[in-house]
């Protein structure tokens, strides 16, 4: 039986490829590193945060969600004495630019300039009250160039829904450890996730601890059936909170949109390492 999958979701797996390729290319590295920003963990902390300003751990913390504190703080407010946010933003997006560029050297230009005019569209569309790094990403100024358009507009819209699934993990009692935990029950190996993440062995034991005593995870670490109903049922409220703004759009640009994103997206999973950490499926 063919699965059938929220167009809120289907949409996300298209173009979160897009705004992930700054976090896996060759491009993005150059560009931090070239901003100041050495090591792979101080572009990713710096990159993603600078459009909150020259914050402090704490916020960070709580937007990010599921990265141990203890490993934001070995990078924040530290990183703000090598880059400006500004030159991080510059960065980030010279590196994103960067890799497209090579990433869809062989798409249509036609094909990206639809997908940005209606994924724009989306944007301006969107509602984020409630959504702090959505807002943050949003309150940018717009971008020149296509590839730089698009890669703000997929941006805007991957946070955007992140940030509502950040609120369906909190309203399910999940914190950010056992929320990694779970998803590793699901299809994710723990050691693909855990050392990306920050979290010590000893706090990886007790979140599935707490998590076996709630009744997600059997003694086996396993899911159960009320763990796997319970995860449904925060993806569908994920999907719900992600849904409002593509309301806006007749079916037929819906598919249209997928048409032209799904060249798009191929091209940049196929440059992204074969295991990550930011929760899309394998691809088919």
């Amino acid at each position: 039986m063919t699965q059938v999958v929220h167009p809120a979701r289907a949409l996300w797996w298209l173009f979160e490829p897009v705004h992930a390729l700054t976090y896996f290319s060759p491009e993005a590295r150059a560009a931090y590193e070239a901003a100041g920003l050495r090591g792979y963990w101080r572009g990713y902390f710096g990159g993603r945060s600078a459009p909150l300003g020259a914050v402090e751990a704490a916020p960070v913390v709580a937007a990010f969600f599921n990265f141990a504190p203890q490993m934001v703080e070995r990078a924040l407010p530290e990183i703000w004495g090598r880059a400006t946010p500004e030159q991080a933003l510059q960065a980030r997006v010279e590196g994103a630019t960067g890799a497209l560029g090579r990433v869809l050297a062989e798409v249509k230009p036609n094909l990206i300039d639809r997908s940005v005019e209606l994924l724009e569209r989306a944007v301006e569309g969107l509602d984020c009250a409630g959504r702090v790094l959505a807002a943050a990403n949003a309150a940018r100024p717009a971008e020149e160039g296509r590839l730089a358009r698009l890669w703000q507009a997929t941006t805007v819209l991957r946070e955007h829904r992140g940030d509502g699934h950040v609120a369906a993990l909190v309203a399910e009692g999940l914190d950010g450890c056992e929320a990694l935990v779970v998803r590793c029950a699901l299809d994710t190996r723990r050691e693909t996730m855990q050392p990306h993440r920050g979290w010590t062995d000893a706090e990886w034991d007790e979140a599935t601890a707490r998590l076996v005593e709630r009744r997600w995870l059997n003694p086996d670490g396993s899911l159960t059936t009320e763990g796997r109903r319970r995860h449904v049922a925060l993806e569908a409220a994920t999907d719900l909170a992600a849904s409002r703004v593509w309301t806006h759009f007749h079916r037929t640009e819906l598919d249209e949109l997928a048409d032209a994103l799904r060249p798009i997206s191929t091209a940049c999973r196929a440059d992204l390492p074969p295991t990550t950490p930011i929760g899309l499926p394998n691809a088919s």
